[in-house]
């Protein structure tokens, strides 16, 4: 339940920015394009990439695409950071 509430706070890519803990993960989301950042934060409100799509202007190719490649980014940083 903590787990929701928490996650009904965070609204827009600056709440997620604020809430995130970690200096690493922090200073890799502040990297990325704002546009993938929605992308992230309508994942995390539960939305499917074929949803998310239209929202963001994007196709349901290029939003998965983005995705991806953020996590080989954020792999490679905390793998780095580790």
């Amino acid at each position: 339940m903590a787990g929701r509430e928490k996650q009904a706070e965070i609204r827009s890519v600056m709440d997620l920015l604020d809430e995130i803990e970690s200096e690493t993960l922090h200073f890799a989301l502040v990297t990325v394009d704002r546009r993938t950042l929605q992308i992230v934060l309508l994942k995390m409100q539960g939305y499917s990439t074929k949803e998310i799509a239209p929202l963001v202007h994007l196709t349901s190719g290029a939003v998965y695409a983005r995705l991806v490649h953020l996590r080989k980014k954020l792999r490679k940083i905390l793998n780095n950071a580790a």
